[in-house]
């Protein structure tokens, strides 16, 4: 700023503000308290979730054996049982039907959990995987019960003989599919959610 002295512009220095010349308010607004992870509370409800879950293997072999197609063999002449052409792919369609229930599975997983506000945190989000790994690996051991309901094997076999052979499951990873889609499906809610506590206090 300046100002007219004996016809020439002098300038004036101004003084820098203080916190004095601004408004203060009678009180300081408190800080919301911030949430912190629920453990101990957590942990009966997790393992009750867990149990749960892992039961859900089940149903998952149930429905693979029913979906799975069989292998079709042929009896040769020294009474070995030998694959029809084409009929080995089976062993991997058998293996995609398994790993798409299981992602199926496991995403309805992920957000049936997430659906339990009062008990959302990591802690349930643990146990909704394990308990997802564990139903996936109890499917793989039912399996081959189940297949055998539908795939009987006859008493005698002569050569040229064809049967339809049970599917079976022998690659271990295919228990990653149910709980990867499980956590991915928690996950996603999560980072979604955008509340410092995922929404647990709405839950009254």
């Amino acid at each position: 700023m300046t100002e007219q002295q004996g016809g020439r512009a002098v300038p004036v220095r101004i003084p820098a503000a203080t916190d004095s010349d601004f408004y203060e308010p009678p009180f300081a607004l408190p800080e919301p308290p911030r949430p912190r992870v629920v453990v101990k509370a957590d942990l009966l409800p997790s393992l009750s979730a867990f149990s749960f879950i892992s039961l859900l293997g089940v149903p998952v072999a149930f429905a693979w054996s029913l979906l799975a197609p069989g292998e079709r063999k042929v009896v040769n002449s020294k009474g070995e049982l030998v694959s029809l052409p084409w009929e080995s792919y089976h062993r991997y369609d058998a293996l995609a039907v398994f790993l798409l229930i299981g992602l199926g599975v496991g995403l309805l997983t992920g957000f049936g959990m997430w659906l339990l506000r009062r008990r959302r945190g990591p802690v349930m989000m643990i146990a909704t995987g394990l308990g997802s790994a564990a139903a996936a690996a109890l499917a793989i051991q039912l399996s081959g019960l189940f297949a055998g309901w539908w795939y009987p094997v006859p008493g005698s076999l002569q050569i040229g003989d064809v049967l339809v052979q049970a599917p079976a499951l022998t690659l271990w990873w295919a228990v990653l599919a149910q709980p990867t889609t499980a956590l991915l499906a928690y996950g996603v809610a999560t980072a979604w959610n955008g509340t410092d506590d995922l929404g647990r206090r709405f839950d009254r």
